[in-house]
Order: C-alpha cells, then sequence, then structure tokens
C-alpha cells in the first residue's frame, strides 16, 4: 500500500516509497509484526526508536547507534528549530546526513514542548498520570495561568526560548514547513499534549485544537510535498496525525475517528496515560484506527509498557528513558535495573547482563563501568547508553520474533515473570 500523498506508483529518481505491510497478527489481539518501508531503509515492527533529540543519541556516534541494532532515530523538531536552526540543517543534506546516519529518521512535531514549557514547567509532571507526582496548580491556557514559557492559543503557540529568552511562535504550518527542512522520513502533525491532570473540559478543547491543528497540517503538507515532487529535489516525507483525549475513554475514541479519518500516512498516539491503564488507553484507540496504517507511541518506554503498548496494537515507540537513566548509572538487566554506582558493583567482576550480546557487556566488566562512574569519566555514558540502548531494542526484537513464530503470550510471560522494574 502506498503512503505517498500522490498515490500513483511512480518513484523520483527511483526514491522508494512509504508502505507498510503487516507479516503476522498475535492471536486475539490487536499486534501484529510487519514491515515499514521508507525511503531510507525499512523498519522491521515492532521495532523500538532510538531518540537523537538535537540530532544526536547523547555520547553515541551513528556506528555505535547502528552496532545497538537500531534501525531508526528521532530527533525534535522544537530543539532543532532553536539550535542550529532548520535552514542549517537543510543546507547540510537533511537530518540523516547532518547527524551522519543513513538509516530512516523520524521528527516530532514540537507538541510536546508545549506542554513542557507550559504546564509542567517547573513542576514534576509527565505525561504518565502517577501518584508519586502532585497535582500541579492549574488555570486556563488562554488565561496565561500556570504558564511561565509558553502560551497556546487556537493559532498556534506562543514561547520563550529556555536558552536565551527569545519569543517564537509555531502554528501547525510553521511545524510542518521546519519539519520539511529537516527532511526525516516520519514527520508528526502539530498537537497539543495536555497534563494528565488537567480537567476534561479542557483535555476536551485541547483534543479539538488538536484536530484543527491536524488539517492545517495536513494542508500544508500536501502544499509542500507538492512543491517538492514538482521540483524533484526532494525525498517524499510521511506525515502522521496525532491523537489525543487524555484518559478518557469517549475523548481517545472520538480522536481516534477523527484523526483515523484524515489522508495521514500512518498516525501518532501521544498526550497523557494514567499508569495503570495505559495499555487498556491504546487499545481504545487502535481498535478504530485503519489497521493498515503503522501506529507510533510517542515518549512511552517502560519495560512492561513496551508488552502493553504491542499487544495492544502499536508498532513503534520512542522514549529517552533508556539512554537518560544510562547517564544516571540506572542500567536494565534481564532480572531488573541495577544502579552501578552502588558500592558492592565495584567489586564484581561479571558483565552488566551475561545474556546480552551489547559490545559493553561483552567487553567490560560492572566494576570497570562502576568506576567509570565514581571517577567521572566520559566514557561511562557511551558504555552505559551502548548497553541500555541495546537491551530496548533487543526486547522489542525478540518480541518481534515471538509474534512471527506465534509465542507472544509465552514470551511475555517468561520475561516479565524475571524482570523487576526497581533498582538495586
Amino acid at each position: 500500500m502506498s503512503f505517498a500523498i500522490d498515490t500513483s506508483t511512480d518513484s523520483v529518481d527511483g526514491m522508494q516509497e512509504f508502505g507498510f505491510t503487516i507479516e503476522k497478527k498475535i492471536s486475539r489481539m490487536l499486534g501484529r509484526a510487519g514491515v515499514l518501508h521508507t525511503p531510507h531503509g525499512t523498519i522491521e515492527t515492532p521495532a523500538f526508536v532510538s531518540v537523537g533529540t538535537k540530532a544526536t543519541v547523547k555520547s553515541l556516534t551513528p556506528e555505535q547507534i547502528k552496532n545497538t541494532g537500531a534501525q531508526v532515530v528521532l530527533a525534535n523538531t522544537f530543539h532543532l528549530y532553536l539550535e542550529p536552526g532548520e535552514k542549517a540543517v537543510e543546507r547540510g543534506g537533511g537530518i540523516g546526513k547532518f547527524m551522519g546516519w543513513d538509516g530512516p529518521t523520524m521528527t516530532d512535531s514540537g507538541g510536546f514542548q508545549v506542554f513542557s514549557l507550559g504546564a509542567a514547567f517547573g513542576k514534576r509532571t509527565s505525561k504518565i498520570k502517577s501518584s508519586t507526582y502532585p497535582p500541579p496548580l492549574l488555570k486556563e491556557v488562554e488565561q496565561g495561568g500556570g504558564f511561565k514559557l509558553a502560551k497556546i492559543d487556537d493559532e498556534g503557540v506562543s514561547f520563550r526560548s529556555p536558552y536565551d529568552g527569545s519569543e517564537h511562535r509555531f502554528t501547525p504550518e510553521r511545524s510542518i514547513e521546519i519539519q520539511h527542512a529537516l527532511g526525516a522520513d516520519i514527520i508528526f502533525a502539530f498537537d497539543e499534549c495536555a497534563s494528565p491532570d488537567a480537567p476534561k473540559e479542557y483535555q476536551l478543547r485541547a483534543m479539538a485544537r488538536t484536530h484543527r491543528w491536524a488539517e492545517r497540517s495536513l494542508q500544508n503538507h500536501k502544499d509542500l510535498s507538492a512543491y517538492s515532487y514538482e521540483l524533484a529535489h526532494k525525498e517524499s516525507q510521511a506525515l502522521f496525525g496525532i491523537v489525543q483525549g487524555g484518559r478518557h475513554e469517549d475523548l481517545r475514541k472520538e480522536s481516534a475517528r477523527v484523526i483515523g479519518g484524515g489522508e495521514f500516512d500512518g498516525f501518532g498516539i501521544g498526550g497523557s496515560f494514567d499508569k495503570g491503564d495505559m495499555g487498556t488507553a491504546v487499545r481504545w484507540v487502535n481498535e478504530i484506527l485503519p489497521e493498515d496504517k503503522p501506529r507510533h507511541l510517542l515518549g512511552i518506554g517502560g519495560v512492561p509498557d513496551l508488552f502493553s503498548a504491542v499487544e495492544n496494537g502499536c508498532d513503534t515507540f520512542d522514549c529517552v528513558a533508556p539512554t537518560r537513566e544510562a547517564r544516571t548509572g540506572s542500567l536494565y538487566t534481564r532480572k531488573g535495573r541495577i544502579n552501578i554506582t552502588n558500592a558492592r558493583f565495584r567489586k564484581d567482576f561479571s558483565p552488566l547482563d551475561k545474556e546480552c550480546e551489547c559490545y559493553t557487556c561483552k567487553n567490560f566488566t560492572r566494576a570497570y563501568i562502576a568506576h567509570l562512574f565514581h571517577s567521572r569519566e566520559l566514557l561511562a555514558y557511551s558504555l552505559a547508553s551502548i548497553h541500555n540502548l541495546s537491551f530496548f531494542i533487543m526486547l522489542v526484537k525478540n518480541i518481534r520474533i515471538a509474534i512471527l513464530e506465534g509465542k507472544f503470550a509465552k514470551f511475555k510471560e517468561g520475561f516479565l515473570g524475571g524482570f523487576s522494574g526497581t533498582r538495586c
């Protein structure tokens, strides 16, 4: 199935078109294994997407990223717009060439940064509702209450740079324009990610705003794509619409129907969730979204969450957790997370995980990595990030294999049965 705006089968200069093929489904579930085709290669799904926020996966070279098994890298529209600017990336050949990565790429819309600079600024609020987070004091967005660096209106969002305080403006059209300049294979419609603590009345308004912004994003994407196609100087890009609606079943389903009915090449599932029923909320959406198009779960990456996302119909997902936690010494193993800075690991000469085949585990011991962290050596960040990223990518790859072999339920039970999310 073609995912190009122009549904003809012609290509530009041999360019590979977008397409998604389902290879096998999980019995009595929404999950599936498939292949997503992009101009820069195929992505075997389900797949964990490596996050390279500023056109770099922190502390890793593109070769190291590839050696983890990563198939695709996602960069951040908001941050690249601020530094070095989308025009610089465009002159550098687009996001992939600019960062030295020859595989598929994605860019987000910048919508989550609206949330980070707005309702979540200065608070411990995240996309996931958890009892450990104190509820923030929320006021109406239109009145500017509770916001420090961003203010949303129906046309877009005005914000100040967190770097130098300069004033900027994002609209759906501007987000798409920036993403076209960045040149990723898969881009996302501009959306509003509301706080999980926001009342339903506000979630409804944010969802309706996201739907209007999706229409504007799609139209500008069509206009820019037609212009680029005519000039034959850019590769095709796929646009994913984003489903919102918070933790409310009726809103999630309504959003899935509206966005699912649009001419999008695939879909992103964004916004806020309750930690205890994220899988249920994802299922509400994926029971409605077109089955023959790919679905990406934005910014979710806990180990149990990956299994839940896959069985409920998600094909790709991204999260900064593997590399962010790696830089603090929180490392994943088959039995759970460990804090490598604990004193007991300084005399542990075993690998981080005996079952792991990553570069770090094949060449270094827990004692050595603990030494690097205690000595504040920069190599600690690289070795830890290689391991955590490899762990997540290989876990999802093994989930894919289990689906193809008809053994998903057995693999899930066996893996989660021996995994503890707590650090020791």
